[in-house]
């Protein structure tokens, strides 16, 4: 293939989303904000870049897996550099949770340089992204989805185009991040009824998502939340509140009343205040425990 991408964050998604590129045939510039995390990627045959704007050549492809919209902000808005680097025929596809809003203006920025934009979050933990398994939401400049498509199948097990407004793939993933929250809390709270009830929370879990609920999100996270394991992280439930308050201020914006993502801000909030911040956003469910006046099992030493 032999093309080379820029590639920006290499955290727990962006650092296996970066490896697969690479067995998929693409020569990588990368760039993180702590070295260290990129220096497996070099074994592989990527190349360090200093700062971020390094990573672009002119009409390349810059891929961004960051944590957040002041992450993607001071890297791609704020600083003109990405866009002066890649000029005309350019692409910044990225991939990171981030407000429909940001994603607007980072699309109307670019054009001004003639730099494509696509949004394209992904629906996946790190082990996904390890075998390729995301799923990915697509939105923004028609002929640059169809540049970036191979890129995407890459890392992705495949992909849904939601047209070209720029914020439409990152309003899907917000929708779909409200609703994982949600079952979080619904089978933090069920499990936590059965165990008041005398009953093992873990075989409740069990028979119930073998039966009703046997679909992906129940059955992994509902183990999770039945045996109290909120580590190794997959995702950080100071991130989970991040995403839940995204989804609340672009419901505000769309004048769209959103009660439960209200309760799951104050849960979330919750979490954080308490020091759970690194662990996996499963542990929101530690405070529906508390509520019920249990003991928290001592999984972790945050928990």
């Amino acid at each position: 293939m032999g093309e080379t991408l820029g590639f920006i964050g290499l955290g727990n998604m962006g650092y296996p989303i970066a490896s697969n590129l690479i067995r998929a045939g693409y020569k990588l510039r990368v760039y993180n904000r702590t070295l260290s995390k990129a220096e497996p990627l070099l074994s592989q045959g990527a190349v360090l870049a200093s700062r971020p704007a390094e990573v672009a050549e002119p009409g390349g492809i810059v891929v961004t897996m960051l944590a957040d919209d002041q992450a993607v902000e001071a890297i791609a808005l704020r600083n003109r550099e990405l866009d002066e680097r890649l000029g005309p025929g350019g692409i910044h596809l990225s991939l990171s949770t981030i407000s429909p809003a940001t994603a607007r203006k980072l699309a109307e920025q670019h054009a001004q340089h003639g730099v494509g934009y696509v949004a394209a979050p992904v629906f996946g933990r790190p082990e996904a992204a390890a075998a390729g398994k995301l799923w990915v939401c697509l939105s923004g400049h028609r002929e640059s989805k169809k540049r970036i498509q191979p890129i995407v199948d890459s890392f992705g097990q495949g992909s849904f185009d939601f047209g070209e407004d720029p914020g439409a793939a990152n309003v899907v993933k917000l929708c779909g991040n409200f609703l994982i929250a949600t079952a979080i809390e619904a089978m933090a709270e069920a499990w936590t009824l059965a165990e008041k009830n005398g009953l093992d929370r873990v075989r409740v879990a069990e028979m119930l998502t073998k039966t009703l609920f046997a679909c992906p999100i129940y059955q992994s996270y509902g183990e999770r939340i039945a045996q109290q394991q909120y580590d190794p992280v997959g995702f950080r439930l100071a991130l989970g509140l991040k995403d839940v308050d995204l989804a609340l201020q672009t419901a505000t914006s769309s004048q769209m009343p959103m009660p439960l993502a209200s309760l799951l801000h104050d849960r979330w909030l919750s979490g954080v205040a308490k020091g759970r911040s690194n662990l996996d956003w499963t542990a929101a469910a530690l405070g529906v425990a508390e509520d019920a006046g249990l003991p928290i099992a001592k999984k972790s030493p945050t928990a």
